[in-house]
């Protein structure tokens, strides 16, 4: 298959990962276990993902002038994204705190840092988004770099893929340039009041949605009145982190390399599967030899 090019806008965070029994309830310590400190943020992951799915990925973000960001920009680069375009901010880089508990669920807060500074997009991280087959791109960066990078793939012919996290309501300019919307059920219900039951209302944003649902697997819809359930990949469940940028990444290369979309969802979710057996999220992201390990073709 064609290597297609992928450019990821989106954030860069330090994800520091604790692993526990259970995750605290308000006012109460835990003791854990593990720790570890990777780069993570949905951008980045995703960007790395797509690298190691098989893509050519280039990485546009924001990442401070501080340690976290000199180990985010050296991390990212060492996985083979180009990390050219990617903005140093003075201050603080985003960070995560992240609590696993024995199940693989989780707890985060983000502190964005750096990534509230990526907006107006310059020559160069244009020219990049109207270069690549496939832009993907999430909302924990300003949603106004989000459009303007959307609206400038869709008049150059690139795809856009957004992954519409965290929930946030989206401007109608932002919603006109997306060709395939990725949200799991909170998201969903954000945009359109409707459930898991109902996937089809997304369609009244979008020509093509897949909604996400967990252990249950993911639904894509689209208006050609293409309506498929995808069920999930059976894995032991380890940190289930990253497991939605690893999908989101994996469908958005499949899609470049010309695969049909209920193809690409049922390739997606076996990089989720695999994402989701490794703690910690740059780490556990799936090479493409794993995913097509746990993948299976539509019936």
């Amino acid at each position: 298959m064609p290597q297609p090019r992928v450019a990821v806008v989106g954030s860069a965070n330090m994800d520091l990962v604790g692993t526990t029994p259970a995750l605290p309830r308000p006012g109460e310590t835990v003791l854990g276990s593990d720790f570890v400190m990777v780069p993570g943020g949905k951008g980045a992951n995703q960007a790395i993902a797509a690298v190691r799915a098989g893509a050519s990925g280039v990485f546009l973000g924001a990442i401070g002038s501080d340690a976290f960001g000199v180990t985010l920009k050296a991390r990212i680069t060492a996985a083979g994204v180009d990390t050219g375009q990617l903005r140093v901010v003075y201050g603080s880089s985003g960070v995560a705190l992240v609590m696993v508990n024995a199940a693989g669920e989780n707890a985060i807060l983000v502190l964005p840092g750096a990534n509230d500074a990526f907006t107006g997009l310059t020559e160069g991280e244009l020219r990049a988004v109207r270069e690549a087959d496939v832009l993907v791109a999430q909302l924990e960066v300003p949603v106004e770099t989000v459009t303007e990078a959307a609206v400038a793939a869709r008049a150059a012919g690139t795809r856009v893929v957004l992954n519409a996290a965290p929930a946030r309501p989206l401007p109608a300019e932002l919603l006109a340039a997306v060709d395939l919307l990725v949200v799991n059920e909170t998201e969903a219900r954000a945009l359109t009041g409707r459930g898991r039951d109902e996937p089809e209302a997304l369609l009244d944003l979008v020509p093509r949605a897949v909604l996400t649902l967990g252990a249950e697997g993911a639904r894509y819809v689209d208006r050609d009145g293409i309506s498929a359930h995808v069920p999930a990949v059976k894995v032991d469940t380890v940190d289930s982190t990253a497991a939605g940028d690893a999908f989101t990444a994996a469908l958005a290369v499949a899609w470049g390399e010309g695969r049909g979309l209920v193809d690409a969802v049922h390739w997606a979710a076996a990089a989720g599967a695999a994402c989701a057996r490794r703690l910690g999220a740059s780490v556990a992201l799936p090479r493409r030899v794993e995913i097509d390990e746990l993948y299976a073709p539509p019936a």
